[in-house]
């Protein structure tokens, strides 16, 4: 049962957001060709906001992060709900669109956003770092002692097909001198294609540790693997189905955990001071 249930979140939102689309597209078609303008342009407010977001951020990756429960959206969504219901309308299709639409969004924010997670005991700060590998981006195997020889940020993201992540690593990029400075590297890690993790560490002219974690081990190891890591449909670009929740991981110069952000919903993560503030501290 659990498997279907992951199964069924792995495609979750590649159906949402083809279902809000159709919607959209319905609704403006219909704006112009029926008289019930207002009830429509209620479905159109219900449908098209997180299809524009979410298709906007897939083109142009500029946000690495919302709210959990993305009231900004929320609001015009409902709204659109309430036009619909206010216009009242003969034609019953418009509440239903809207109404299949609010009740995807709420899908969306409150199940197939969060993981249910539960805190790793692998990365219980004062623990020193299980032992794993990766592959660097010259194919060759690092442990995780020889990387963790000095203070480090290490970031487990999902690959590059991730807005999110991308955006992410863009931000801790533009703070890599003061990174630098203070005596403290970046070690990026997915388990994505290795060819992938050489292209975003051709696009960083950044001094990160780009690293593939082949096969999902170290996320295994250290607890932070999901069955539902990709949306369905990524396989054919060579993404396995299980990738790490998004992870941040600071460790001392002996390799101990001082401080980790396991967060429960993907869109939600830490600002970059907020590991900068850590690595002062150290």
């Amino acid at each position: 049962m659990l498997k279907l249930l992951n199964k069924l979140k792995a495609a979750y939102v590649s159906v949402y957001l083809t279902v809000a689309s159709l919607i959209s597209a319905y609704a403006v078609w219909s704006l112009v060709q029926t008289e019930y303008t207002l009830a429509w342009a209620g479905t159109l407010l219900a449908a098209a906001p997180m299809a524009i977001v979410i298709g906007f951020l897939m083109i142009k990756p500029i946000m690495a992060r919302t709210s959990a429960d993305l009231p900004e959206a929320h609001i015009p969504i409902a709204l659109g709900v309430i036009l619909t219901v206010w216009a009242d309308s003969p034609d019953w299709q418009p509440l239903v669109l809207a109404l299949i639409s609010y009740a995807g969004f709420l899908l969306y924010v409150y199940w197939y956003s969060r993981y249910g997670r539960v805190a790793s005991d692998a990365l219980a700060t004062g623990k020193a770092l299980p032992d794993f590998t990766l592959k660097d981006t010259d194919g060759n195997n690092v442990s995780s002692r020889e990387l963790c020889s000095k203070p480090s940020v290490i970031l487990f993201y999902r690959g590059n097909w991730c807005p999110l992540c991308m955006a992410q690593i863009k931000e801790i990029a533009a703070q890599y001198q003061e990174i630098e400075t203070l005596g403290a590297q970046v070690i990026l890690v997915s388990p994505q294609p290795h060819k992938n993790t050489r292209e975003l560490a051709d696009k960083f002219d950044v001094n990160f540790r780009f690293m593939t974690d082949s096969g999902n081990q170290a996320a295994r190891i250290l607890g932070i693997a999901s069955d539902f890591g990709i949306p369905t449909g990524l396989e054919a670009m060579g993404y396995d189905s299980e990738a790490p929740m998004p992870t941040v991981i600071i460790t001392d110069a002996s390799g101990k955990v001082v401080w980790t952000h396991e967060t429960d919903n993907y869109r939600v993560r830490p600002e970059p001071e907020t590991f900068l503030k850590v690595i002062r501290a150290l």
